[in-house]
């Protein structure tokens, strides 16, 4: 069988097929409180603080229940799961356009939360290591490419989107997208068998010999090193363009540094995409951590400079693009392919539960504090979760 024929009708079809969902999920759902939020916020005339509390809620419920759409993926299959998940994100979708209360409010929020655990990254990982099993790791690689563009395409559309019909028909045409587009990918087009059955590794890429067990220190060391890292891109994300301005950096060069993030996540997937394939992935976290360390101390040294924050913008992201490969490979490649659903969820709870809490911990710090203080402390989350990675050993390895 051809590539291109696998591609279109084979296993290798599922990545164009979450490639799309991931995309409007990301763009439709996760992506849309920065420019939305604010507008419920003066409309209702809540606080923007109980606004964007209502994310985070969403993010708390994703963490909560990511451990068992983990296990559903494994039993189910993502054909199933998926196209719930798309179907609950349409839901909340519509239900949040015509929720005045505040209780209704942080209740529909949480049901998003639920939809974005079942739509996004780790849902999606979690069915291609159901298809692939051990070979998963080059259809991940190949996901996050189109996961890459989601902010890129979302941003300006919603922008587009609620000058041209107001906030609530942004929501509703983004319900729309996900019942018409997401839903019917995932419940048609998404591949139904699972690895070890039908489809066991037919390009050349073996599982490994020797897992290690997926609890104990081996566990806690990926999980912890995942979600200490969690902190980094949500405080960064919600903050860092803010932090730029408030050094003298003017606007439209703050706009300009910020749209070079996904760029750089994107170049960065492609390079490992080409070349890493035979580096473990376990080296693609640390040669990223280690890079993201290398970019706070630059930004220590040269200040807050408009060459220096956009150097920084490109080394953040790529080395985040790196870490949202390793958080779907370094699994797979420690623990094996058996389980991986249930495995994913359980690695996503924690993770989650840092990034829902990064953005207001940031927030206090900066307040408190200084912005300088601030990006210490994220330094200093990159750094424990590089300390995390090189503390692990490989099963086939003694050191």
């Amino acid at each position: 069988m051809t590539f291109s024929h696998n591609f279109l009708t084979g296993p290798w079809r599922a990545v164009p097929v979450l490639g799309v969902t991931q995309i409007l999920a990301w763009g439709g759902i996760y992506y849309t409180p920065v420019l939305i939020v604010p507008m419920i916020a003066r409309e209702h005339g809540w606080s923007m603080s109980f606004a964007m509390g209502g994310f985070s809620f969403a993010l708390l419920a994703a963490g909560l229940s990511a451990p068992y759409i983990g296990r559903a993926i494994d039993r189910f299959g993502g054909h199933v799961v998926m196209t719930a998940g798309s179907l609950t994100g349409a839901l909340g979708l519509v239900l949040i356009t015509i929720a005045e209360h505040r209780v209704a409010y942080v209740a529909v929020w949480i049901l998003l939360g639920v939809a974005l655990s079942a739509s996004l990254y780790d849902a999606a990982f979690s069915s291609l290591g159901r298809i692939f099993g051990a070979a998963a790791r080059r259809p991940i690689t190949a996901l996050t490419l189109a996961g890459g563009f989601a902010s890129t395409v979302g941003w300006p559309a919603t922008h587009y989107l609620t000058e041209l019909v107001g906030w609530r028909g942004t929501y509703v045409i983004y319900a729309a997208l996900l019942v018409v587009i997401a839903a019917p990918l995932h419940a048609f087009l998404l591949p139904r068998h699972r690895f070890a059955v039908e489809a066991p590794p037919s390009d050349g890429i073996k599982a490994p010999d020797k897992v290690l067990p997926a609890r104990g220190w081996p566990f806690m060391l990926v999980a912890g090193g995942f979600a200490v890292y969690a902190f980094v891109p949500s405080g960064l994300a919600a903050h860092l363009l803010a932090i730029f301005a408030r050094s003298g950096i003017d606007s439209d060069t703050v706009v300009w540094i910020g749209a070079l993030f996904g760029p750089a996540q994107v170049g960065a997937r492609v390079i490992e995409f080409a070349f890493g394939r035979n580096l473990h992935p376990l080296w693609i976290a640390r040669i990223a951590l280690t890079t993201l360390f290398a970019g706070f101390v630059m930004i220590a040294v040269f200040g807050f400079s408009a060459p220096a924050a956009a150097a920084f913008a490109i080394i953040f992201g790529g080395s985040n693009g790196l870490i949202t490969i390793a958080r779907g490979a370094v699994p797979l490649a420690l623990f094996g392919a058996s389980g991986y659903g249930r495995l994913m969820g359980r690695l996503a709870f924690p993770f989650l539960l840092v990034q829902s809490a990064a953005p207001l911990v940031m927030a206090v710090v900066i307040d408190g504090a200084s912005d300088k203080a601030a990006l210490t402390l994220a330094c200093a989350f990159g750094t424990a979760a590089l300390v995390c990675f090189y503390v692990i050993r490989r099963p086939d390895r003694t050191a």
